[in-house]
This record gives C-alpha cells, structure tokens and sequence, in this order.
C-alpha cells in the first residue's frame, strides 16, 4: 500500500514561513517528479511547485521567489519552504507524485495525499 503522507501545515501570520513535508512510503520502487498542489475555498486545485527526480524545478508565477521545493530520494520525501506568506497562499495543500511498485515496476501511477491545511491570517 502506497501512501503520501503531508505534515508542517498550519496558522501563520503575514510575512511568515512554514515548511510542508511529504513522504512516501509502502513498496516504492522508483519515484518520478513530485510536487504540491492546492486548492483554496471555491476554487479549482492548482499546481504550486514541482521537483522532477533530477532535481529540477518549476513554480507558479504567484509563488515564484518565496518558496523553494526540493527533495530527498533516501527518505522518499520532498519539502516545500515557503516564505513571506501571503492570506492568498491559504489553502488545503497536496502532495503529488509518480510513482512505480516493487510489483509493477513499469507501471506509473499518480498517488495523492490527504492534504494539510495553511492558513495565513492576522
């Protein structure tokens, strides 16, 4: 059973910082690009931050310069730094990645976690 697993949200206030942890874990053979979501109240999920397994990024424009996602293939784990936080950053976020079994190792699929909340306010 393959799980992603979010940790570090929570309350802070404007101008602050957090940094959100995921992890995956079950029989993982290989990982692919990871990355973390979101999806505020009444609107559509979108992509904040991706990490492809050479360690490559991209970011939305809304968070360019202020957070910084990077990964750790030992642990199965990325992070996501943000810094200098904004009400508009809040958000339920989500862990995404492509993965491969130890039972099908050609087989890619799309795992998510259950999401964490953050929330920006005074």
């Amino acid at each position: 059973q393959v799980q992603l697993v979010e940790s570090g949200g929570g309350l802070v206030q404007p101008g602050g910082s957090l940094t959100l942890s995921c992890a995956a874990s079950g029989s993982i053979f290989s990982i692919g690009a990871m990355s973390w979501y979101r999806q505020a109240p009444g609107k559509e999920r979108e992509l904040v931050a991706v990490v492809t397994s050479g360690g490559g990024t991209n970011y939305a424009e809304s968070v360019k310069g202020r957070f910084t996602i990077s990964r750790d293939n030992a642990k199965k784990a990325n992070y996501l730094q943000m810094n200098d936080l904004k009400p508009e950053d809040t958000a339920v976020y989500y862990c995404y990645a492509g993965l491969t079994t130890t039972r099908e190792r050609n087989v890619w699929r799309a795992y998510w976690g259950q999401g964490t909340q953050v929330t920006v306010s005074s």
